[in-house]
């Protein structure tokens, strides 16, 4: 109940005006019923108007139809990321094939089920006790490097005169163990495992390297691994060995 004084104009004095009973906002939101809360249009027992239920199902409804166009896309350009391909080694000669002291390019598959689009060079020699001196290959019976340039991917040549490994599309220059020693590449060349069964050498998987040949997950061109570089640039979780 409110009960306000007014002062008259005819100068009577105050007189007490009985305006009604006014609820406060608090108890006009209290109950969970449309009609207790007076909303135009509602309905006894009520308790979501129909303009409310109508806007949430058309946009539950829209929502839906979106879903039903963008997850089949990105299921269709991020799935084949998490696809891991399987690799299984493949033999390329006799083990008299390679000697220790110069590389023989062998053409590999690197991609299967593509043709030759899916094939590579790889160049491959016999370890050699006197300059594969690094912990990392104790127990590599041959070298296999590959022709994919660490800079932008582009192919490099072996020059046995110079024993040198050269990009010839942006200088990179590489040594005889396939580190940088010239150019714009972030890394050594990439490497591959090898093992000899039945007298004949077998080529498995890719891995990156880093300037102390250390080994990693293969990565992409571009991408150096040294120091905070292999926690920059992860390697794609579908060539992750």
């Amino acid at each position: 109940m409110l009960i306000n004084t007014i002062y008259c104009a005819t100068g009577a004095g105050p007189q007490a005006v009985f305006l009604g009973a006014l609820s406060s906002k608090h108890d006009r939101h209290a109950s969970k019923y449309t009609l207790d809360r007076r909303i135009p249009g509602a309905f006894e027992g009520e308790t979501v108007t129909r303009r409310r239920f109508m806007t949430g199902s058309a946009h539950a409804a829209g929502a839906i139809a979106a879903a039903s166009f963008v997850l089949p896309a990105l299921g269709f350009a991020i799935g084949p990321i998490f696809k891991t391909t399987p690799h299984t080694w493949e033999t390329v000669g006799p083990t008299d094939m390679f000697p220790d002291n110069n590389y023989i390019p062998t053409v590999i598959t690197l991609t299967p089920g593509i043709g030759e689009a899916g094939k590579g060079l790889v160049y491959v020699r016999q370890k050699n006790p006197a300059i594969d001196t690094d912990p990392y290959d104790k127990n590599t019976p041959y070298i296999a490097i590959t022709s994919r340039c660490a800079h932008l991917g582009c192919p490099v040549r072996w020059v046995p005169a110079a024993e040198r490994f050269i990009c010839p599309c942006h200088g990179g220059v590489y040594d005889l163990l396939g580190r940088r020693v010239g150019g714009p590449p972030v890394r050594p060349l990439d490497r591959f495992y090898t093992r000899v069964v039945d007298g004949y050498v077998q080529i498995g998987a890719r891995f990156s390297v880093n300037s102390e040949l250390r080994r990693f997950s293969p990565r992409d061109p571009g991408e150096p691994i040294d120091g905070l570089g292999q926690y920059a640039y992860p390697s794609r979780p579908s060539i992750r060995r």
